[in-house]
């Protein structure tokens, strides 16, 4: 089923003018989207589409940073008076899919999520204002921001990065946010493409998502010849096998409000198949729609890994990373993204969703600011999967271009109005200063030796 972007009697004549200019750059924009879907990279490694993005802000004559968390660029058109600051984002980063037909051969980086569609649409956002000329009527800025590494891939490599001093955290937004690049931010919002479904219409918004930690668990046993010598062997793939089973039993404790969701995988389970397993490594996230939930069950985990080197006697190894806090809509922000979206697609495609079991690191922003991340379609396929892409360039590219552009004049039209009531009605869940000790607080590397005490 197909569904175009049109423009309606909504729109006021300079929410017109914004919505013209931007199908004037109609072509500009999806050759941008399709470029970087292209031209995937990896987290905190996203040089080439950065430079794209430097150079459309170059295009425009936006003044913009650079080399923000490594790869960020920050763009702002300045508004005639003081007045509210409002961040249009898109994220730059790409994930690991080699299989995918647009994947990068030899770095496996395949645009399986939709950044490149986040791109395209945040800067066709910032042509469609530059060029309707609307910085005279608004009363504050307006950023846009391509953000690095919003997937949360390649740990090892990142983790490299804070030992280094590069980063002090594992994503873009976290180190945005310590950095203090969003200090000069008052409300932020992107739009995430999916795909489209006669159920789902054509635009939705979820009022939440779950958050996460990541946890990198070492089995180390002793060696020994797996058919000769076995007794002589402590079995650490046995323990991994036998900590698995027990985060299992544990799942009967977890509430279904708090949509936990726990799930381990085997990524070392030994080196020769005659020899006793004595090096195993696995990997899991612990997912949670509140922190609170996210570290209990987190305590469970790290509870079931000593059980199972105890039983096994073996030593286990438990380093705990921070992920993503979980991601709160903001209310008011939706209801001028469901105004915004209603004038460039038709307002019955628009869904409320359910709470999401995913992840994202917008969830760290949305504890500090008004933050909105909704869906609109125009994707084929699955996130994450071989056979997601953007199939209508329109939707996919063009509608949240004019979403976003639409929004922020909106927000700061008319004195900022609208911008200054979403400020007053919101309250945050954290300062910066909280936010940053609560994330540098997860950072815990364990070591439990479950071998039975020499006699």
């Amino acid at each position: 089923m197909s569904f175009r972007v049109s423009s309606t009697l909504m729109q006021s004549a300079l929410q017109q003018k914004i919505s013209d200019a931007i199908d004037a750059r109609r072509d500009a924009i999806v050759e941008t989207g399709e470029a970087i879907m292209d031209t995937p990279e990896l987290g905190f490694k996203e040089h080439r589409t950065a430079d794209r993005v430097k150079r459309a802000f170059d295009e425009l004559g936006l003044p913009h940073e650079d080399n923000l968390a490594i790869t960020g660029v920050k763009a702002v058109l300045r508004g005639s008076r003081p007045g509210p600051t409002v961040a249009v984002m898109g994220e730059l980063d790409a994930l690991c899919l080699p299989n995918h037909p647009r994947a990068d051969a030899e770095t496996g980086a395949a645009h399986a999520c939709g950044h490149n569609a986040q791109v395209a649409g945040m800067l066709g956002a910032a042509m469609g204002l530059v060029d309707a000329q609307v910085a005279g009527r608004l009363a504050g800025n307006i950023v846009f921001f391509a953000v690095p590494a919003e997937e949360y891939v390649e740990i090892d490599y990142r983790l490299g990065l804070v030992r280094e001093g590069r980063t002090a955290f594992l994503t873009g937004k976290q180190e945005l946010i310590r950095l203090g690049h969003f200090d000069d931010v008052d409300m932020a919002m992107m739009i995430h493409s999916t795909s489209p479904s006669v159920d789902e219409g054509t635009m939705g918004l979820a009022p939440s998502s779950n958050g996460f930690l990541a946890k990198s668990v070492r089995f180390l046993g002793r060696a020994s010849h797996a058919g000769a010598l076995p007794e002589r062997g402590v079995n650490a793939l046995n323990a991994a096998q036998l900590a698995i089973s027990a985060v299992h039993a544990q799942r009967e404790t977890f509430r279904d409000e708090d949509c936990v969701r726990v799930h381990p995988i085997i990524t070392k389970g030994g080196d020769l198949v005659n020899i006793v397993p004595d090096d195993v490594c696995l990997e899991t996230y612990v997912r949670a729609r509140t922190t609170e939930a996210m570290l209990d069950a987190a305590g469970k985990f790290d509870r079931a890994m000593r059980g199972a080197a105890m039983a096994i006697g073996c030593r286990v190894e438990i380093e705990t990373v921070p992920g993503n806090l979980p991601l709160r809509n903001d209310p008011q922000l939706a209801d001028v993204f469901r105004e915004s979206a209603g004038s460039v697609l038709d307002p019955k495609g628009y869904r409320d969703q359910p709470h999401m079991g995913g992840s994202t690191d917008a969830g760290d922003l949305s504890h500090l600011m008004p933050l909105l991340h909704p869906m609109m379609t125009g994707g084929c396929g699955a996130h994450h999967q071989l056979d997601w892409g953007i199939e209508d360039a329109d939707l996919g590219y063009v509608a949240p271009a004019k979403t976003l552009a639409l929004m922020a004049f909106d927000l700061l039209d008319d004195g900022a109005k609208k911008a200054k009531q979403v400020i007053s009605a919101y309250t945050p869940a954290l300062s910066k200063d909280a936010y940053l000790r609560q994330q540098a607080d997860i950072f815990n590397t364990e070591s439990f030796d479950g071998a039975p005490c020499e006699e």
